[in-house]
């Protein structure tokens, strides 16, 4: 069978989900080989990664891995590719992960597709183009296929793998060590889950109508243990922070459940959460773009639904 890298991401030594996202993912491709890089790993993390189907698990534990800005995964991947002769390489499409992938694609001259939503057999990448306009499928023709797969658009499923350990030792250049991390602040996290790997979203928009209303999308959220993300609409009133804007300018989303709230639906927002597996609208205007895309849509004043919906959700923990 052949041999899919999987690049882990890793905070403090635990696996985060969206690495089994991509594990699952690979178990339908071929036989998934887990890439640990930098210092952290555990036997717990093992465990984690044998869970979901990784049969090896190549381990480069070293500081120095960490110490350098993305150069030295991309050396590691780099090294791997040539050694072990990969079918595909996936990786994360997050900020750092699509620029691991770009430059591996450059040292291994091979192609690259980024925001990636599906893996098929071939393997073929789903991806949803043109601000969510057109769904397409695409292949890379040349080299080995490196696919950086967006956050959530996978449901993680549990498959116990071998995770068989193979230490790596990782020859970095000069120009892999140019630029040197000097500090690392760990930002305070709140209990909601971080907005683009939760599982449900709630969002907010114009027709929250105030910074102080927000209160009402935050309650729902933390009754179904959702992130809270918003509009441009909302963020650029100032009404919430800008890092929790969702959209083409803001955050991509791939939850399992999005709730819109005084959403209209503009193209830009939609271009951001699409790919939900569920996508609820609220909303007073019965022609709203957004109803287009709902699975379901109620047409009200979300002042009154949204505290109703939070108070039954309540009622049935």
């Amino acid at each position: 069978m052949a041999e899919i890298l999987v690049l882990v991401e890793h905070v403090e030594g635990e696996v985060k989900k969206v690495t089994l996202e991509l594990l699952t993912l690979a178990r339908t491709l071929g036989s998934p080989s887990a890439v640990w890089a930098g210092p952290g790993y555990s036997a717990d993390a093992k465990a984690r990664l044998a869970e979901y189907g990784a049969d090896k698990v190549y381990i480069a534990d070293s500081a120095e891995v960490s110490d350098h800005v993305v150069a030295p995964k991309t050396a590691l991947l780099a090294q791997l590719v040539s050694s072990a002769s990969p079918a595909a390489v996936l990786v994360a499409a997050t900020a750092e992960g699509k620029e691991v992938a770009g430059r591996l694609a450059i040292r291994t001259d091979s192609g690259i597709i980024t925001d990636a939503v599906g893996l098929v057999d071939g393997p073929v990448a789903e991806q949803s183009i043109f601000g969510g306009g057109v769904n397409v499928h695409s292949r890379v023709t040349k080299g080995t296929p490196i696919f950086a797969v967006r956050p959530n658009a996978t449901t993680p499923e549990a498959s116990t793998g071998a995770a068989a350990e193979e230490q790596v030792t990782v020859t970095l250049s000069e120009a892999d060590k140019a630029a040197k991390v000097v500090e690392r602040v760990k930002q305070e996290k709140g209990a909601r889950p971080e907005l683009t790997e939760a599982a449900i979203v709630v969002s907010g928009g114009r027709g929250v109508g105030s910074a102080e209303n927000f209160a009402v999308i935050e309650k729902l959220a933390d009754a179904l243990g959702a992130a809270v993300g918003a509009s441009r609409a909302a963020t650029d009133a100032g009404w919430y922070p800008h890092q929790f804007q969702v959209g083409q300018t803001g955050k991509t989303v791939a939850p399992q459940l999005y709730i819109a709230a005084g959403i209209s639906g503009a193209i830009q927002h939609r271009a951001g959460m699409q790919t939900a597996k569920t996508i609820v609208a609220i909303n007073k205007d019965p022609e709203a773009p957004i109803f287009e895309l709902a699975d379901f849509g109620v047409v009200g004043d979300l002042h009154q639904i949204v505290p109703q919906l939070t108070e039954e959700v309540d009622k049935r923990k």
